[in-house]
């Protein structure tokens, strides 16, 4: 016993030694953050660098540099630029796409959660949307492709919109699955009780509660819209192209111009940004609500 005494005391001791306070691991935990974060938004911060520098800086790989917006007045003024055209086209595109996805996902979420569908439906739908959602999307562009061009959807908004929306529904699908379902029943059940129809239970009872999941929802389905690339580089052509094409056509075979696909890149953030600036408390909450829950 005296033995085991004398052997574990340095030990002890040893751990009181190399034990770290609350505070320094809080220091530690942040720092480790930080650099993640550094690493995450390295590539960001050298696009944005990139496009206030001259080709020449660029290729030099000059740290310092005097900023210039010769890349940005090329990208927007340019008459041969097309990319406030692509730039209009995005917004219309993922504006109708995200609106389509939210209607179609929150209706079918209600009705599968809702409306007493026997549980292998359920199961089965949500399964085949997984496997939907695994498949590369470029393996469906050319089967979109023929089949827009015999409807005449070739090259047209509808067809892009379409396919957009066919691409997104899954996630959307999962996504307000959770909300309508942790929505609660009492309040579904009360208000068939009062005789309101489902329409009614929709706008007034679920709609709120789940404008979280909502926001959440639509932003990241917009998001994937706008950087969507494979699947409308098939479907379009020059006057329905869209912001991920208007910055891949500053690479040609011969020169890349480094500083307009960068400016071009740089205003490409912009909407995702100010979405996630204005919206970050609902993006927050609708995708922790469903966990904390």
């Amino acid at each position: 016993m005296t033995h085991a005494a004398d052997t574990q005391a340095p030990l002890a001791a040893s751990r009181r030694r190399f034990s770290l306070s609350e505070g320094q691991v809080s220091v530690i935990r942040h720092l480790v953050l930080m650099s993640f974060a550094l690493v995450v938004l390295f590539p960001f911060f050298w696009i944005v660098s990139a496009a206030f520098k001259t080709q020449i800086d660029l290729l030099m790989g000059h740290i310092l540099f005097e900023p210039n917006l010769d890349g940005f007045i090329n990208v927007i003024f340019d008459k041969t630029s097309d990319f406030l055209r692509n730039f209009g086209n995005s917004m219309v595109i993922g504006a109708v796409s995200t609106f389509l996805v939210l209607v179609i996902a929150t209706l079918a979420a209600f009705s599968l959660y809702r409306l007493q569908w026997p549980g292998w439906v359920l199961h089965s739908l949500l399964g085949w949307s997984v496997i939907f959602h695994m498949v590369p999307p470029i393996t469906l562009a050319g089967a979109w492709y023929s089949m827009f061009r015999s409807v005449g959807l070739d090259n047209t908004y509808s067809g892009i919109i379409l396919a957009h929306t066919t691409l997104h529904l899954p996630m959307a699908l999962w996504m307000m699955g959770v909300f309508v379902r942790d929505v609660p029943k009492e309040l579904v059940e009360a208000a068939q009780i009062d005789g309101a129809k489902v329409p009614r239970i929709l706008w007034h009872v679920v709609l709120p509660i789940v404008r979280p999941g909502l926001a959440a929802t639509g932003i990241l389905t917009f998001i994937f819209s706008w950087n969507e690339f494979p699947v409308v580089l098939v479907l379009s052509q020059r006057q329905t192209a869209t912001v991920p094409l208007g910055i891949g056509k500053y690479a040609q075979e011969n020169t890349i111009a480094f500083t307009e696909m960068a400016a071009a890149s740089t205003l490409s953030i912009l909407p995702a940004f100010l979405l996630l600036l204005f919206a970050q408390r609902f993006i927050v909450r609708g995708l922790t609500s469903g966990a904390v829950k």
